[in-house]
């Protein structure tokens, strides 16, 4: 009998412990005891969303064409599983079209202009966040893995593709060569964090072998591994990482309008909530609307929709 009673006491004590230890969380926001796409929480969670902190700096590190379920629990990506048990994970976040194109330009305008398909002769004139970056006289700069030189307009060179650098399309970027200027290579981004020289706004393409387009999933974690740790220390004590995907594998979506797929997104960083992870459904506009609220700035079309909730759940 002694032998059955210890394990049952040792659940009861090990459950109090935890409860009195737990932090509030948030609407459909909870402790990660494992990670799990789709995870629904129990209704009676439901709180009131929370506002958007003060962010010192921000970085979006977009990857490719993978589902949530191919990457959350794979033993291919330790190192991406680690990032969002420590972190905040949303279970339910959803892509807005396919292919690439239209995500990277509506998480980066609030809009996908209609596009059903990559193009590499098209462009837009639309506002876009580099015209509320410079109104609001925030720093940035987008990183492009294997981009040859800075503002190159070319559409592929090796492993890199023009889809995949939203700022390019936008017409009052590509042809203004100071704003153009901050488009470059990623090469350029080591030598920022070696200066302390992180802009405000940061934002990182892969190259379609580290992204996980071209090359197996582990080679992309592993390229994870090696960049996010230095992110981490550089972002300052009130800056953030989103690591997502620019699309899933499927048509499945939410919010209104997202059509493109259930993906992987992780909210890592000083200023990321600890261990929790959020159901509440999500789409790419949903973080171009955190970014805009956090630094004040005008929601931008899709951003400023009813249907768009904010990352609030996952961020301190």
């Amino acid at each position: 009998m002694a032998r059955r009673v210890l394990p049952l006491l040792l659940l009861v004590t090990c459950s109090v412990a935890t409860a009195c230890s737990e932090r509030p969380v948030d609407a459909a926001a909870g402790d990660v005891a494992g990670l799990e796409c789709g995870n629904e929480a129990p209704p009676t969670a439901t709180r009131p969303g929370r506002p958007i902190p003060r962010l010192d700096r921000v970085v979006i590190l977009v990857m490719e064409n993978k589902g949530c379920e191919e990457v959350i629990g794979s033993p291919e990506a330790p190192y991406l599983n680690r990032l969002a048990r420590r972190y905040a994970f949303a279970t339910r976040f959803y892509a807005l079209q396919r292919p690439s194109l239209p995500n990277y330009l509506g998480l980066t305008s609030g809009s996908t202009f209609g596009l059903t398909a990559n193009c590499t002769d098209c462009s837009f004139r639309g506002r876009n966040i580099v015209d509320q970056l410079e109104r609001a006289r925030i720093s940035w700069k987008g990183y492009m893995e294997s981009m040859p030189m800075s503002c190159f307009r070319g559409p592929a060179v090796g492993q890199y593709v023009k889809e995949h650098n939203p700022f390019l399309y936008y017409v009052n970027v590509a042809s203004d060569i100071r704003r153009c200027r901050h488009v470059v290579p990623l090469d350029q981004l080591y030598k920022d964090l070696a200066a302390h020289a992180l802009p405000r706004f940061v934002w990182i393409s892969p190259d379609n072998c580290h992204n996980m387009h071209n090359c197996p999933i582990r080679v992309g974690d592993q390229f994870l591994s090696r960049l996010v740790p230095r992110l981490l220390r550089a972002v300052g004590p009130h800056g953030v990482i989103f690591v997502t995907w620019d699309e899933g594998n499927d048509r499945s979506g939410c919010c209104g309008g997202a059509v493109g797929g259930h993906i992987a997104t992780v909210v890592a960083g000083p200023a990321a909530r600890r261990g929790v992870q959020s159901s509440l459904a999500y789409d790419h506009y949903s973080t171009l609307r955190t970014i805009e609220d956090a630094w004040r700035l005008p929601r931008l079309r899709g951003a400023a929709c009813p249907c768009t909730r904010s990352l609030s759940a996952l961020l301190r």
